[in-house]
């Protein structure tokens, strides 16, 4: 679908991302510090966040197959901003522009945190607060240096990362599982809360795990042969991540006791140094998450950039977003930017949360439901106005229940998060309502038509009604004396 671009703009740089970048990106991306972190946020819940786990997994691959669906009908940079502005309109596209650009920088700071709890396994050892946020800032720095010096260095360094992350994660999901212990799940719904209730609230944080599923369609516009290797990437890379998540989540509640694990900052750490005795095997699996935590900063800076730049050339997102530095086409505004916020969303997190983790995780969760959401509403749409004629009625089916259980799900998702971060994340998404009215100010449009130019008032009498006129009731005792008629026309003048 193609787009106009209203900033004036050089044109978007030439794609310079084959299929293992991208494939990279997506892994790399998904698995950043959150599964890392992930079991210790989730132990208060107990071994039934394990089913939550498994619930979310699914309704990922559904995400997975509908961003799949969508790349091949759109392959242009924004993912899920261009599928919404394209099936809703201008508006829905720049709040899934604006959703989706806070997810990434908020989440950028919750990675940053997961991230200081393996540094931290070497260095910081008593966990002082103004050092861990200077280890966290650096972490955030470093990833938005090595965005700036272009798309090809940073694709390549994405490739090393990913490649190197896998080790710990490939171990944990088959050798882990041979020594866990029964006894160290615990209560199996610790929590105390309903069953239902416990899946959801443990769900809202084990989707944090899979953020990141969408980031090839995102930079769509940068992948070479966008309509076969964009969706390949997304669905491919989902199935990957989710068979290592499961298992290896599973491995750790059954090697760390339930009173260790929710009392840890590393928990793969301390599973992989109960499994082997001493603490060696478990410095290997911190270097190994200290790796995979830059590596997602990486990718996710990128994306932080990459999604107003898309929506900034199209007039929907301040033009400072749509301008490209050096030959490769650096959005150098987007990265540094959206790297301030995170920072400053990290230094006010390390001074007034005690879980800092948690609660920055379960906002970007919902302000990345958001265009998840409408991700999949824009699929269904298409299918049900259009897919009859382009598909076969086994396919359609198929392809509606996909995109329906893509859409549930994200209502789900969004319930599970819990009420003050809904209230949160409600009222940073309508923050966007204002940038919108600027942004629109200047075209002398309003309601998706041309405003008239004021014309000089023209006399009452000389204007054309635009309704008739009522009849006037006729006076008692006036008139001819003949009988009144019934229904008198009104007089034209």
């Amino acid at each position: 679908m193609p787009r106009t671009t209203r900033t004036g703009e050089r044109a978007a740089p030439r794609p310079s991302l084959g299929l293992p970048a991208a494939s990279s990106l997506v892994i790399g991306t998904i698995i950043g510090t959150g599964i890392f972190a992930l079991p210790s946020a989730l132990a208060p819940y107990g071994p039934i966040s394990l089913v939550a786990f498994v619930v979310v997994t699914l309704g990922a691959l559904a995400l997975a197959l509908t961003f799949g669906a969508l790349s091949k009908r759109a392959p242009a940079s924004g993912g899920p901003y261009v599928y919404a502005r394209e099936a809703f309109g201008e508006f829905a596209g720049f709040l899934n522009a604006w959703s989706y650009w806070i997810t990434a920088w908020a989440g950028n700071a919750a990675i940053a945190v997961a991230w200081v709890g393996y540094v931290e396994v070497f260095v910081n050892t008593g966990h002082k607060t103004w050092v861990s946020m200077g280890l966290a800032l650096g972490g955030l720095w470093t990833a938005a240096a090595i965005n700036l010096t272009g798309v090809r260095n940073m694709g390549a360094f994405q490739v090393v990362t990913t490649v190197l992350k896998f080790v710990p994660l490939v171990f944990m999901a088959t050798v882990g599982l041979l020594f866990i212990d029964p006894d160290n799940f615990g209560t199996f719904n610790a929590g105390g809360r309903s069953a239902v209730g416990a899946i959801s609230a443990a769900a809202a944080i084990a989707l944090f795990s899979y953020l990141g599923l969408e980031a090839a369609s995102v930079v769509a516009g940068r992948v070479r042969d966008p309509e076969r290797n964009v969706s390949r990437a997304t669905v491919y890379g989902t199935l990957l991540c989710a068979v290592l998540y499961i298992l290896g989540t599973l491995a750790v509640f059954g090697t760390v006791s339930h009173g260790e694990l929710g009392a840890t900052t590393a928990p793969f750490t301390d599973s992989a140094n109960n499994i082997f005795g001493g603490t060696w095997a478990g410095d290997v699996v911190a270097v190994a998450a200290v790796i995979s935590g830059i590596g997602a900063l990486n990718g996710w800076t990128m994306l932080c950039a990459e999604m107003p730049y898309a929506a900034a050339r199209d007039g929907l997102f301040p033009g400072s977003f749509a301008k490209l530095r050096g030959q490769s086409g650096v959005p150098a505004f987007g990265i540094v930017a959206s790297t301030v916020l995170a920072s400053l969303i990290t230094v006010f997190s390390y001074s007034r949360f005690e879980d800092v983790f948690t609660k920055i995780v379960l906002l970007s969760v919902l302000t990345a439901v958001i265009p998840y959401l409408f991700s999949a509403a824009a699929q269904l749409y298409w299918l049900l106005v259009r897919g009859r004629e382009s598909i076969g009625p086994r396919r359609l089916a198929r392809d509606v229940t996909v995109a329906g259980l893509a859409l549930v799900f994200s209502y789900w998702s969004i319930q599970g998060s819990g009420y003050q971060t809904v209230y949160y994340g409600l009222f940073v998404l309508l923050l966007g309502v204002p940038v919108y009215v600027w942004l629109k100010r200047g075209e002398g449009v309003y309601g998706g038509t041309d405003l008239p130019i004021p014309a000089a008032r023209v006399p009452r009498e000389e204007q054309a009604p635009e309704t008739p006129t009522p009849p006037r009731a006729r006076p008692r005792g006036s008139g001819t004396g003949s009988p009144r008629k019934r229904n008198v026309q009104p007089h034209q003048e």
